[in-house]
């Protein structure tokens, strides 16, 4: 058979016999309940048959149906019929009426009361519901009895292919290693399809791949997805976009699809070897650079991404290793190289290193494909730097006789200047270090000298520090430490360690041990010290005292007879001198007291002083003073707590019966008239203090002496009365030892009910030539004399 003719006729026969497969399952049905006498016919109508033209299949045989099919989805002009019900009682009467009863009842199934006939009368969806359970029961249609029992059946809907499938997490992304084998699992896609995966292939899926070879492959029916190609290379290409499609009818033809994206990205692995840009590095630097300072940086280029690039550095040769260090950026993965040593551009100009980068991190599975290094070389050249004075040491230790002359050289400090210059040297002390300026230092050749006597029991130590500059560049300066240690001379006579005080018992014996001296000197000589003890010759041969020599630097003083008695000397004074063994030696002359006192048996000194005698027994002369000094403290407590006695009994303050101004009052109270009987109570002038037991307080004259006044000169033309008046006035204004004393009463108050008003002349006109006083004449008897002094006053005036 030629090709194209087996084509047409698979293009053909393939969708009949898909149609054949899909209606077959529909038109088998079987019964499975058996029941008394309703019985029920299936019916399945096919798209195109009529009421008419309905295929029936009865059963005779008492069998009952309990379960119909309807296809899903099916929209004809008329409704389809599902299936009949239909009783043994019917026998062609025609008052049997069938109900229908459950899921759908009336809604999507509607069944003839008269024919049993059950119609589907709207389009169903297996997806939403796959099966309607209903009742069906035969009746009277007069008396709508029951003739027999309700039937129960199941309609089940039957799935035909209307549903594509759906990929659940779409779009899909996944990762694989770079140069994974072929077959290397990548992910797993998962589609779903709504159809009955039971019934037909409407849900079983096939996938395959659309979009995404040769790179990779799907399984159909597991739909993993794997590599299809080996040694794929990130750094070639790191992303793929792969269309996969799901297809329901097992892959056949009529069957539906649907896609996914999958997003498939390589991951790296290490398996690429780092790379220097460059093979030969060129660097150069100044030869005071300081310590630890980058040089230069170097790098070497890795196509892996991640801790697969990291790359570390080393110095595997060249003449400066001992020079410099490498250490690797952690964030550029550069090569630093530092310096590890100080440069000299006079020794060495230039440094020949060779850098080797690896890789910290190498997959055993790509070791082949290494090595995973590489190497460069880097010249460094050293440039000549103007650097400062560089001492021959860089501290100094002198040493000079504490005796030394002024101006003797004590040592030299010499310094020079590395450059190729050779700059000549200048040199000073930092007198910061030298406050009192002890030395000095010559400037060009760095010897110095002594500029003030020093004294080792001072100061045995001086450090200074002495500083270099270059003549030609004063910025340039180094500095350099000089310790001078000042050496011991014997020009310090030896002297008693303390103030020594001895004791001589009365009755003490004969060579007894009065006192042990000893002696110090500031010198200090290389042997230590011996010091020889003797009296002064002019009582050498001292009648009561003599020392003794104790072979350690010490002297005992002894007593050469007894019978001292302090009523004949009290005190005795022994002039010791005292040698060192320095060259020359020195000595001193040092004077022992030895003090005459009474002691007890067992020699416990009690009493030095003579007057002990005269006094009582136990006490001494300081007791009697301190005894005596208690009581003259005594003395003046009693005087001064008299004399406050009596100045608190003299009275501060007036009593009654000795105030002379207990019969006048004054007071600027303004009374309210004769009708007022109220307005002032004499009570209130008195003192309320003084109401209650306490009596007003007595004017003291304040302590201040007025000066007295000079004597007025009168005027050529005799005395002036105004202005005696206005001096004498002035005087007794300022004068505070005169009175009145400060004292203010106010009293406020206005009398209320007086034909008079009030009498304050606060309120009264500029002048007395503006009032009119007769009507004081016409407020009664009382002011008549009143109003005739004011009236007379008024018309003198006028006068």
């Amino acid at each position: 058979m030629p090709k194209r003719l087996e084509e047409m006729l698979t293009n053909i026969w393939t969708p009949l016999f898909l149609a054949w497969i899909m209606v077959l399952p529909y038109i088998s049905m079987a019964p499975v309940i058996q029941s008394k006498s309703l019985q029920t016919e299936s019916i399945v109508g096919l798209p195109g048959t009529g009421e008419g033209e309905r295929i029936l299949s009865r059963a005779k045989r008492g069998w009952v149906w309990n379960q119909m099919f309807v296809l899903e989805e099916f929209s004809g002009p008329d409704p389809i019929l599902v299936g009949r019900l239909h009783t043994d009682l019917d026998a062609g009467a025609k008052n049997i009426k069938y109900i229908l009863a459950g899921d759908g009842a009336g809604t999507f199934f509607v069944i003839n009361d008269k024919t049993g006939d059950i119609h589907a009368m709207k389009r169903l969806d297996r997806e939403e519901k796959a099966e309607y359970t209903l009742t069906a029961q035969a009746i009277n249609r007069d008396t709508d009895e029951p003739l027999e029992p309700p039937s129960e059946f199941i309609i089940k809907v039957q799935d035909i292919n209307d549903n594509a499938p759906e990929f659940l997490n779409t779009p899909y992304h996944a990762t694989v290693l770079e140069m994974s084998d072929v077959g290397t699992s990548v992910t797993r896609v998962t589609a779903t399809d709504a159809d009955d995966p039971v019934y037909g292939n409407s849900a079983k899926l096939v996938y395959s791949i659309l979009e995404g070879q040769p790179y990779f492959s799907i399984e159909p029916h597991t739909a993993i997805i794997r590599t299809a190609l080996p040694n794929m290379d990130r750094e070639a290409r790191e992303q793929y976009l792969v269309v996969i499609q799901a297809k329901d009818m097992g892959g056949h033809m009529g069957g539906l699809s649907g896609t996914t994206t999958v997003t498939i990205t390589l991951t790296d692995v290490n398996d690429n070897p780092p790379k220097f840009s460059q093979s030969l590095y060129h660097f150069s630097i100044p030869e005071d650079i300081t310590l630890s300072d980058a040089v230069g940086r170097v790098k070497a280029n890795d196509r892996d991404i991640g801790e697969n690039a990291r790359s570390a550095y080393d110095i595997i040769d060249g003449d400066g290793i001992d020079a410099f260090e490498i250490t690797t950026d952690p964030q550029t993965q550069e090569g630093i190289l530092r310096l590890k040593k100080p440069l000299d551009f006079e020794t060495k100009k230039s440094y020949t290193l060779k850098v080797e980068a690896v890789n910290v991190h190498i997959d055993p599975h790509f070791i082949s494909r290494g090595p995973f290094k590489d190497t460069a070389t880097v010249k460094i050249a050293v440039e000549d730097s103007d650097e400062p004075p560089v001492f021959s040491s860089p501290t100094y230790l002198l040493e000079v006789h504490e005796n030394s002359a002024i101006n003797s050289v004590i040592g030299q400090v010499t310094a020079r200047d590395p450059d190729v210059s050779a700059s000549p040297i200048r040199y000073s002390i930092d007198r910061h270090t030298d406050l009192e300026r002890q030395f000095n230092i010559n400037s060009e050749d760095g010897k110095i000298t002594l500029a003030k006597a020093l004294d080792r029991e001072t100061d045995p130590w001086h450090n200074i520090t002495v500083i270099a500059t270059e003549i030609r560049n004063y910025s340039q300066i180094s500095r350099s430490s000089v310790a001078i240690k000042v050496l011991d001379i014997n020009d310090n006579a030896p002297e008693f360690a303390s103030e020594y005080e001895a004791f001589l018992c009365e009755n003490g014996k004969p060579g007894q041990v009065i006192q042990t001296v000893s002696a110090i000197d500031k010198d200090d000589p290389k042997n230590g010290h011996f010091f020889f003890y003797s009296l002064v010759p002019e009582i050498s041969n001292n009648p009561n005292f003599t020392i003794k020599n104790n072979e350690d630097n010490s002297v005992s003083v002894l007593a050469k007879h007894n019978g001292f008695r302090r009523q004949k000397q009290e005190m005795y004074f022994l002039p010791i001198i005292v040698s060192d063994n320095g060259n020359p030696p020195m000595s001193s002359t040092n004077t022992l007291t030895i003090r005459v006192c009474g002691c007890s048996s067992e020699g416990v000194v009690q009493s030095c002083n003579v007057e002990a005698y005269i006094l009582p027994i136990g006490l001494s002369m300081g007791a009697l003073i301190a005894i005596l000094a208690c009581i003259i403290l005594l003395l003046v407590i009693v005087v001064l707590f008299v004399t406050l006695r009596r100045h608190k009994n003299e009275p501060l303050i007036i009593k009654d019966d000795e105030d002379v101004r207990e019969n006048i009052i004054r007071y600027d109270d303004e009374g309210g008239g004769e009708e007022d009987t109220e307005a002032f109570d004499i009570a209130t002038l008195q003192n309320p203090d003084g109401i209650n037991g306490f009596l007003p307080r007595k004017d003291i004259k304040p302590d201040l002496q007025f000066m007295p006044r000079q004597g007025q000169h009168p005027a050529p033309n005799g005395v002036d009365v105004d202005e005696f008046i206005n001096v004498r006035l002035h005087e007794a204004d300022n004068d505070p030892t005169a009175p009145p004393y400060d004292s203010i009463q106010i009293y406020g108050y206005e009398g209320r009910g007086s034909v008079a008003g009030s009498l304050s002349s606060l309120e009264s006109a500029s002048s007395d030539s503006d009032q009119n006083f007769d009507y004081l004449r016409e407020w009664g008897p009382r002011f008549k004399r009143l109003g005739e002094l004011y009236s007379v006053g008024e018309s003198d005036m006028e006068t």
